[in-house]
């Protein structure tokens, strides 16, 4: 990462974003021109590929780019009509998904040793509900927050409880909103209620390393399906 960017107080995708727009003012890329494969394309920006990818969405919400799924990216707005600067549009979501791997790994190894009967069934009414939820179409998300929440809140610290879900809601931001549309499905809440199902069997169990797991793997394969659906050639 560049001295710049180290110091810039900004969220990476906002400056990554810049340095895009910055390059379609300098004439690299002109309207309508594809930009270049995302590995390229990272590797001369210097950045890692989730940084890009957000980048790049930020660039698609103020309509400096278009992400075509399995064709490319392209420049819709020349340099006279592109803005100045790239604004916040909510935290970086391979950045809160991180810190959901670091706070509620540890999180579930404490409710794991506070479980109950009563917080076994309320977590398995959860998974009922999102299991309905998946089949009919509908959102499942209350339901996965409620089961993460519901996790942390065993744990027996409300302060936990409550950055859990502060992080779950970090989802909702303008640029998380539109990750989200564009790899959600019913496949991929099939596969986050198998792995929900996975850490309810390891707290079920008593074991409290297997929950660990389980969660951090849930939540690392949830991140990895985040972004790898804006993958673009």
């Amino acid at each position: 990462m560049g001295e710049g960017r180290r110091q810039d107080p900004r969220r990476i995708y906002q400056q990554v974003a810049d340095e895009i727009r910055a390059l379609i003012r300098g004439g690299r890329f002109a309207m309508g021109a594809r930009l270049p494969a995302e590995r390229d394309l990272a590797l001369q920006l210097g950045v890692s590929r989730p940084s890009l990818r957000e980048a790049l969405v930020a660039l698609e919400i103020e309509g400096t780019v278009e992400i075509r799924l399995g064709a490319g990216v392209y420049v819709t707005a020349g340099p006279d009509r592109a803005p100045g600067a790239t604004l916040a549009m909510g935290e970086s979501p391979s950045e809160l998904m991180h810190g959901r791997m670091t706070i509620e790994g540890p999180v579930t190894v404490l409710a794991c040793a506070r479980m109950t009967p009563a917080t076994l069934a309320a977590l398995r009414g959860t998974l009922e509900r999102m299991r309905a939820a998946v089949a009919s179409g509908d959102d499942p998300a209350a339901d996965d927050r409620l089961f993460h929440v519901t996790i942390a809140r065993q744990s027996g610290n409300g302060l936990l409880a409550r950055i859990v879900g502060d992080l779950f809601d970090g989802r909702h931001s303008r640029l998380s909103t539109r990750i989200s549309t564009r790899f959600e499905n019913r496949d991929t809440w099939a596969a986050a209620l198998s792995e929900h199902e996975a850490i309810l069997a390891a707290l079920d169990a008593n074991d409290p390393l297997l929950a660990e797991v389980a969660m951090r793997r849930h939540l690392q394969r949830s991140a990895d399906r985040w972004l790898s659906g804006l993958q673009a050639p």
